[in-house]
């Protein structure tokens, strides 16, 4: 089998994630080490762990070092498997940083899976439920991927306790696709999810984003979420063009005010606006794979993050394509990829 060595202290969790996904979908092994280095507590965690444990059950692999706060791994894939699966990070650990780790390899499988994530569904620093449903999978859909997800109960920091139900259909092969522009602007809509907190709470926020943004501030987009796992407080704003949606979040946190959380958001979003980028700063880097897979396609966006740029170089290492940004005519970046 052929194998590559990786150089984790170069990134954090998604480095590895990376790898996870590219090596089963191309059947390269890897080995790791450093693995999050700079991090404060450096190693495996918890969540890391859950992706390196589903990556190995979904591509019959084989590791070795896959324990909590190992700093070195060695993965060697088989042949992915569609089926049903279910896995828990047994915490507040990102159950959809989880889902992005195979989701790709499950799309080439020979058949339909269904998967069951348990975790945190709506934490501070991964993409939200709410942005894999209605930015992400959309996005993979012009690109002929089948897969839809159902929220069936919220998770925050630090309780936990989220369940995604996710359904894959095989995809033969991806068509390439340009978001270069995401076409008039069709609505923005807000929503506040409140969990064991106060819901003026809710409001406030809300009613923030109704002065800067003119969305809806009626108290029905303020959801309460039962059963209260733990306290949670995120406040979404789903920015619709014809051609694109970006979901765009903001969490609550300890001695931070409503107004605060409210108008940080409100900036988020004010900057896209201002922009005629059509991909936001996450979702950019999200779209490399199933790009590079296609083997072409093109996408705006305003700045080209350290994520972005370590993936890509990643993604060449495994795939025979080749990542290019230049500025664009509009501002910001026009990033593509060739074979």
């Amino acid at each position: 089998m052929d194998m590559m060595d990786i150089d984790g202290s170069q990134g954090g969790g998604q480095l590895l994630r990376s790898a996870l996904t590219l090596s089963l979908c191309t059947g390269i092994g890897f080995t790791i080490g450093d693995i999050r280095a700079r991090r404060r507590r450096p190693g495996l965690m918890r969540q890391h762990l859950t992706a390196v444990n589903a990556a190995t059950r979904v591509g019959n692999a084989s590791t070795h070092g896959a324990q909590i706060g190992a700093t070195a791994l060695r993965f060697e894939p088989g042949p992915v498997s569609a089926g049903t699966y279910q896995f828990a990070t047994g915490s507040a650990g990102s159950a959809t940083l989880v889902l992005q780790t195979i989701l790709p390899a499950l799309w080439q499988a020979d058949g339909p899976s269904r998967v069951q994530l348990e975790g945190g569904t709506h934490n501070p620093l991964a993409p939200s439920a709410d942005f894999i449903a209605d930015s992400y999978l959309p996005a993979l859909a012009r690109m002929g991927v089948q897969a839809s997800l159902q929220l069936q109960q919220h998770g925050f920091h630090p309780a936990g306790g989220g369940v995604l139900q996710v359904e894959v259909a095989p995809c033969a092969a991806l068509q390439a696709c340009d978001f270069s522009t995401r076409g008039a602007l069709a609505s923005i809509e807000a929503k506040v999810l409140m969990s064991g907190l106060p819901a003026n709470i809710g409001q406030r926020e809300l009613q923030v984003l109704a002065d800067t943004l003119g969305v809806d501030p009626h108290p029905r987009h303020v959801q309460v979420v039962r059963p209260a796992l733990g306290p949670g407080n995120v406040a979404l704003v789903h920015v619709r063009h014809v051609d694109h949606v970006e979901v765009f979040s903001g969490h609550g946190e300890r001695g931070v005010s409503a107004e605060q959380v409210g108008a940080r958001l409100a900036g988020q979003v004010q900057q896209y606006l201002d922009g005629r980028c059509c991909v936001g700063e996450y979702l950019s880097d999200q779209l490399l794979l199933p790009m590079a897979l296609a083997g072409a396609g093109t996408f705006t966006t305003a700045a080209i993050s350290e994520h972005l740029a370590s993936n890509a170089r990643l993604i060449e290492k495994f795939l025979p394509v080749e990542f290019d940004w230049q500025p664009h005519e509009d501002g910001g970046w026009q990033v593509s990829v060739s074979r």
